[in-house]
């Protein structure tokens, strides 16, 4: 696969003939419209209220403080009109503290999921923004009647929590000069044979990264 390496535009994506989106790792702002209705109330639009300033980035390990997540998502549901009932991870930690099997990361998932269910008969739906780090960047969006498929913020996909990824984001540095490379690829799409820019092998024919390369979590 031939990635061509192009000016960047304002939105800070390239894209070649085969669709693959390459992306650098300098950082540009391009706030989805479509997202936007779906994550914010019109007065928050009307103030010209930022997506990013309504999402919450926890750790792969968990947050910060208990009830954190919690916080967010109920604020969220009651911007949008409803009265959150039982929006709370109270018994995902009483239930973590039972399980000797618990991994370290497993917790945050929990708490996702069991959130994902609370949110459902409050006609709301916890979303997450797949930026290709091991951070979790949560939303919250009505459900409505629009199918929440093919969203996208700052050109990267967000989906429904627990569906199936459209995309997937692949992001490595090249262990021979460093540059942070970052790949959007469909569920078609591979990076068999792919090469960095300084003419490093990055992975092989089947598309597995070769032994001296390590993909970003």
């Amino acid at each position: 696969m031939l990635v061509l390496v192009l000016v960047m535009p304002d939105d800070g994506t390239a894209t070649p003939d085969d669709g693959t989106v390459r992306r650098t790792a300098v950082g540009s702002v391009l706030v989805v419209t479509e997202l936007a209705e779906l994550v914010l109330t019109p007065g928050e639009r009307a103030r010209g209220v930022r997506v990013d300033s309504v999402m919450f980035g926890m750790d792969w390990t968990g947050e910060d403080h208990p009830g954190q997540l919690a916080e967010f998502v109920a604020g969220r549901v009651r911007a949008f009109g409803v009265e959150p009932t039982d929006v709370d991870t109270t018994v995902v930690y009483h239930a973590a503290e039972a399980d000797p099997t618990l991994r370290r990361g497993d917790f945050p998932v929990r708490q996702l999921d069991h959130l994902t269910g609370v949110l459902a008969p409050l006609a709301c739906t916890l979303l997450v923004w797949d930026n290709g780090t091991d951070t979790y960047e949560v939303l919250v969006a009505p459900t409505g009647e629009r199918e929440l498929t093919g969203l996208t913020y700052q050109g990267l996909p967000v989906r429904a929590w627990g569906s199936e990824p459209e995309e997937t984001v692949v992001s490595l540095d090249c262990p021979n000069c460093a540059e942070m490379l970052l790949w959007q690829l469909s569920a078609t799409q591979t990076l068999a044979d792919e090469r960095c820019d300084c003419g490093t092998a990055l992975f092989d024919a089947t598309g597995h990264p070769m032994p001296h390369v390590t993909l970003h979590d």
